[in-house]
C-alpha cells in the first residue's frame, strides 16, 4: 500500500479519486494542527498540499519515505523546491486547472475598472445613497487593451475583450508573433505600445525580469486617465507607484486581486477609492477547485505508484547512475540556457548543443537540462525537467546535439547556441576539479568567470575610453563593479562581461547603450 496524505483541503471529487484507489492508503490530515501533522507525514509516499502547509526545512526533516509534493495549484511558494531535490523528492503542481477562473477574474476587474461597480454598489448598498452622476464610466468598446504576457491566460482575456470591441496590444517576447496576429490582433516589440493604451493587464509568471515591470518611469508614460489590472502575481505592478498614480489621478482606476505580501488586510492600497480588490480569488470558482482536485490526486496516485510525475518541477540527480563530475555540467547547462535567454530576449526558434570530451556521452540530459534553464525565463514555474522537450517541441523549437572532438584545450567543454528571431547566441563553458563551474566564452570572445551574480554583457568597437565611459556611468549611478572581464577580438570588437553588486535598471542599460562605441547591450542574473 502506498500512502498518500492530504495536508490541505481539496474538492471532494479529489478525495473520492483517491480513496477509490485499492492500492493506495488515503490519509485526510487537513484537520490535524500543522505541530501534529509531522508525525503524519513521516512515513508518507506523496503529500498533497495547498498554501496552508509549508514544505520547508522542518517538514522535510520529518519524512523519510516522501516521493513527491503535489501542489493543488500553480504556485509554490511554500515548497522548497531545492530542499526536496537534495532529498530526491519531485515537486509537481497543477498548473491549469484554473485557467478559465483566472481569465473570467480579470474580465470582472476589467469591467470594475471601467465602471467603478464596487464603490458604485457601496454607495447605494452601504451608505443608501442614489447619485447616478457621480459613477460615470468609460465602454470598454472601442478601447485600446494592452496585454502583457499572452501565454494560456493572456491570450484567452484578449480573446474575450476583443469580443467587448477592444483593439488589443500584446506583448510578449517568448512567443511567434503570429500567434497574436492570426487572432486579428496588434502584436508588439516596444513595451511603450502597451503603455500606451487605454487599459492594461498582465499575464506574466513572477521572475526577475518581470517583477516591478509596471513602476513609476512606466505610469509616467501612460495615458492620463488609464486603467490598470493585475490577477497574476503580486509585485508584476510595482504597488507604491501604484498607489501614487491612484493618488494623483493619472491612473483612473485598477483591479487587484494579488498583492507583494498576503493576506493584504491592512495594505496601503485598500486606502484609495478608486481601486477595486479582491484576496487573491483568481483560482476561487467550484469548477477550478474541482479541476484542481481531480489532477492533484490524478497526479499523487501516479507518482505514488513511480509510473510518472506530471508537471514536475524538479527531478532528483542520482549520483548513483551517473558519474559524479556529470552533474555540475548539467548544473552549468542549465545556468548557461537562463543567461542565454537574458541576452537574448526575443522568439527561440532553435537550441543547439556541442560537446567535446567525455562530457558528450550526455548529450540529451545536457540538452534537457538547458532546455529548463532557457524556457524558464519565459515561462517560471510551468518548465520543467519533464515537459521540457515536449514544451520545445510544441512552440516549434528545433533542438540538436553534437559531439565535437577534443580541440578547444579543456578536457571536456560544452556550448550552447540560442538561436532567436533576434540572432545566434552561444555561450561555451567548462567545468574546473569537481565543481567549479565556469563560463569561458560568449559569441567567440574568451572568458573565465563564475556563472553567478548579476552581470552586465556589452559589445563594442574595440577603441580607447570605452572602460572609463562604462565605469563613469556605473559610479555615476552608485553601482559597485564588483569584477570586469574583458574579451577581446581580431575584427575589431570587444566584449566585457561586468559583474555588479546592485540591481540595474532598465534606465542605466539605455545609457549604456548610447555610448557611440556600443554594439549592444544586456543585462543577466545567474
Amino acid at each position: 500500500m502506498k500512502k498518500i496524505v492530504v495536508c490541505d483541503a481539496i474538492h471532494q471529487k479529489g478525495m473520492d479519486i483517491l480513496k477509490n484507489e485499492s492500492d493506495i492508503e488515503v490519509v485526510d490530515a487537513v484537520k490535524i494542527p500543522k505541530d501534529k501533522l509531522l508525525d503524519i507525514v513521516e512515513d508518507a509516499d506523496v503529500v498533497i498540499t495547498r498554501s496552508s502547509t509549508d514544505v520547508d526545512e522542518k517538514f522535510l526533516t520529518a519524512v523519510k519515505n516522501l516521493k513527491a509534493v503535489v501542489r493543488a495549484g500553480v504556485g509554490v511558494d511554500n515548497v522548497d523546491i531545492d530542499g526536496c531535490s537534495r532529498k530526491g523528492i519531485i515537486v509537481m503542481n497543477v498548473p491549469t486547472a484554473n485557467t478559465i477562473a483566472a481569465v473570467e477574474l480579470t474580465m470582472a476587474h476589467l469591467l470594475g475598472t471601467a465602471r467603478s461597480f464596487p464603490a458604485a454598489h457601496n454607495h447605494l448598498k452601504l451608505d443608501r445613497v442614489w447619485k447616478r452622476e457621480r459613477w460615470y464610466g468609460v465602454e470598454l468598446c472601442g478601447k485600446k487593451l494592452g496585454v502583457i504576457g499572452f501565454g494560456n491566460i493572456g491570450s484567452r482575456v484578449a480573446i474575450r475583450a476583443k469580443s467587448f470591441g477592444m483593439d488589443i496590444v500584446a506583448y510578449d517576447p517568448y512567443i511567434q508573433p503570429s500567434k497574436v496576429t492570426d487572432l486579428g490582433m496588434e502584436y508588439t516589440e516596444n513595451f511603450d505600445d502597451i503603455l500606451a493604451c487605454d487599459f492594461i493587464t498582465i499575464h506574466t509568471p513572477k521572475n526577475s525580469e518581470t517583477l516591478g515591470i509596471i513602476g513609476a518611469k512606466e505610469i509616467e508614460k501612460m495615458k492620463d486617465g488609464v486603467r490598470l489590472v493585475n490577477c497574476a502575481r503580486g509585485g508584476l505592478y510595482d504597488e507604491e507607484a501604484l498607489y501614487n498614480g491612484l493618488k494623483s489621478g493619472k491612473i483612473a482606476y485598477a483591479g487587484v486581486d494579488v498583492f507583494s505580501y498576503e493576506p493584504a488586510t491592512d495594505h496601503f492600497l485598500l486606502d484609495l477609492e478608486n481601486i477595486c480588490v479582491t484576496p487573491h480569488l483568481g483560482a476561487n470558482t467550484y469548477e477550478s477547485q474541482e479541476k484542481i482536485a481531480i489532477q492533484a490526486a490524478e497526479s499523487a496516485i501516479s507518482a505514488a505508484r513511480g509510473a510518472s510525475f506530471p508537471n514536475a518541477l524538479n527531478l532528483p540527480i542520482k549520483s548513483e547512475d551517473i558519474p559524479l563530475f556529470v552533474e555540475s555540467y548539467l548544473q552549468l547547462a542549465q545556468k548557461m540556457g537562463f543567461l542565454l535567454a537574458q541576452l537574448n530576449r526575443a522568439s527561440i526558434e532553435s537550441i543547439k548543443i556541442e560537446a567535446e570530451g567525455e562530457i558528450a556521452s550526455f548529450g540529451n540530459s545536457l540538452l534537457t537540462f538547458a532546455l529548463v534553464g532557457t524556457l524558464k525565463e519565459s515561462m517560471g514555474e510551468k518548465i520543467n525537467y519533464v515537459n521540457a522537450e515536449f514544451v520545445a517541441k510544441e512552440k516549434g523549437i528545433e533542438t540538436s546535439i553534437e559531439e565535437q572532438p577534443v580541440k578547444s584545450g579543456y578536457k571536456n567543454k560544452i556550448s550552447i547556441k540560442l538561436t532567436t528571431s533576434k540572432g545566434v547566441t552561444t555561450i561555451d563553458g567548462t567545468v574546473f576539479e569537481e565543481d567549479n563551474q565556469r563560463i569561458v566564452g560568449i559569441n567567440g570572445f574568451k572568458f573565465d568567470f563564475k556563472p553567478k551574480g548579476k552581470m552586465i554583457v556589452f559589445k563594442n568597437r574595440d577603441i580607447p575610453g570605452v572602460i572609463a565611459e562604462i565605469s563613469t556611468i556605473l559610479a555615476n549611478e552608485d553601482v559597485n563593479i564588483a569584477d570586469f572581464r574583458l574579451g577581446r577580438g581580431k575584427d575589431g570588437f570587444a566584449m566585457a562581461v561586468i559583474l555588479v553588486d546592485s540591481n540595474i535598471d532598465k534606465s542605466l542599460i539605455e545609457k549604456l547603450n548610447h555610448i557611440d562605441a556600443c554594439i549592444w547591450v544586456e543585462y543577466g542574473v545567474i
